[in-house]
């Protein structure tokens, strides 16, 4: 039992990274202005990321090599190589920095509900917190370390959705059965109750911690229980926005929160919105690193184990970046778009990159191969994740030029038709590989 509990904790690293305070947000005001209505959208959120998740980890068990020491390796010649460890670099490194400032104000804000300390005091508390779990001597310990702090959101976030006796039948409702408002703003809320869920960073953070002698039976088990638990806490954040009347703001959640349950309910939001913050604050540190070392580390891994100056100068620039912002009050919106533009074109890349290389005899193994049903579930990922990314880049290109809005329900049609016309090229070279690489074999 104490082993089983050990590898749901070292797992929930996974939770810890896509339950930050953008995810709280969404999900808080998704229930806000729609109620139950969306909550289908973070069931398929969940399956998403547990489908996507299993996929890296069982690439890293079988093969020995991580999602990023995959790409490297797999696109070694060449001008791609370059082109591809760019956008990499961009999206998650570059990306991580730009968002680890909303990372610690969303620890502050959480602070905020709690105690009234100055940001001046608060921001570096939650840096030191942070490099202290970094300093971690292995992966395992800070990985049990983030494990404590998704318990402690859960706990924060389930009595606080349980005492407020939501309608049970509302729930089963809005879970299982699918649903998209006529109001506006509902679609941007779908694609980013998943798009805060199915994120490109984790898939290297999931491949980079990944045991190599963990049997793919026990990883199944704790990245299972880890990310449906954590998609469990995501959906009880929207039930507690539920319960907001009129025009969603935090204030309005807390004083709602107090008017129905008395002055401890702000103080339990509270505690979780920091554990969120907290938690994704060493998350987008750590997840750099990783991607980092997965990129360049293949041929002098011993310069970059955990305890490295190149594995610590990577997260400790990330989290310093965060700091600075945190404090200054100053969002590097500049930064920001550039990293939705990249994540717009690595999410989708990666996702179809996954599916050709579980299908690759030579990489995975012929005996490890995925099934049908496997190979069926990715390609409705891969089609999603397609949709997300032309969203992102659509999103960076309008704020980029104010004039130009690419975000509208006119496009949307555009979007979905493209990415499954992409989803059936996938599939047919998935096809073509995976009986050519077994014909090869064969002779």
């Amino acid at each position: 039992m104490k082993k089983k509990i050990l590898n749901i904790l070292f797992w929930s690293v996974i939770s810890a990274a896509f339950i930050g305070p953008g995810t709280i947000t969404t999900a808080s005001k998704s229930g806000a202005l729609f109620g139950f209505d969306l909550l289908w959208a973070l069931v398929f959120s969940t399956f998403a990321c547990l489908i996507l998740q299993e996929a890296v980890a069982r690439l890293a068990i079988h093969s020995g090599t991580n999602l990023g020491e995959a790409i490297s390796v797999y696109f070694r010649e060449g001008s791609s190589r370059l082109i591809i460890l760019a956008l990499i670099v961009g999206a998650i490194i570059l990306g991580s920095a730009a968002y680890e400032a909303g990372n610690i104000l969303g620890a502050v804000a959480g602070f905020g509900f709690i105690t009234d300390l100055s940001v001046w005091i608060t921001v570096p508390f939650i840096g030191f917190i942070a490099v202290i779990a970094l300093t971690q001597p292995s992966i395992q310990r800070i990985a049990h370390f983030l494990g404590i702090i998704v318990a402690i959101m859960g706990v924060s976030f389930f009595t606080t959705a349980i005492k407020l006796k939501p309608s049970i039948a509302g729930i089963l409702k809005g879970s299982m059965i699918p649903s998209i408002t006529d109001s506006a703003g509902s679609g941007i809320l779908i694609l980013g109750l998943i798009g805060t869920t199915v994120v490109p960073y984790n898939l290297f953070l999931g491949s980079g911690i990944a045991k190599k002698k963990q049997s793919i039976r026990e990883m199944r088990f704790g990245l299972t229980i880890a990310i449906i638990f954590g998609g469990l806490i995501s959906m009880s954040v929207l039930i507690v926005g539920s319960f907001v009347t009129g025009d969603f703001s935090y204030e309005a959640l807390i004083t709602t929160l107090r008017s129905k349950l008395g002055l401890w309910s702000g103080v339990m939001f509270g505690i979780g919105m920091l554990a969120a913050g907290l938690s994704s604050a060493i998350t987008a540190p750590f997840a750099s690193a990783i991607t980092a070392r997965g990129l360049f580390g293949t041929r002098n891994p011993e310069k970059w184990n955990t305890g490295s100056m190149n594995f610590r100068m990577v997260w400790g620039s990330v989290l310093l970046t965060g700091i600075i912002f945190g404090i200054s009050g100053l969002k590097p919106v500049p930064v920001i778009i550039i990293a939705q533009a990249l994540n717009g074109l690595i999410l989708p890349f990666i996702t179809i990159f996954l599916l050709i290389v579980v299908n690759d005899p030579k990489i995975i193994g012929s005996g490890n191969l995925n099934g049908k049903i496997s190979n069926t579930l990715m390609l409705i990922v891969v089609w999603i994740t397609l949709v997300l990314g032309m969203t992102n880049l659509a999103k960076a290109v309008s704020g980029t030029f104010p004039g130009l809005d690419l975000t509208g329900k006119n496009f949307t049609p555009v979007y979905l038709i493209l990415s499954f016309m992409i989803g059936i090229y996938v599939l047919v070279l998935v096809i073509r590989n995976r009986r050519k690489k077994f014909e090869e074999n064969e002779i």
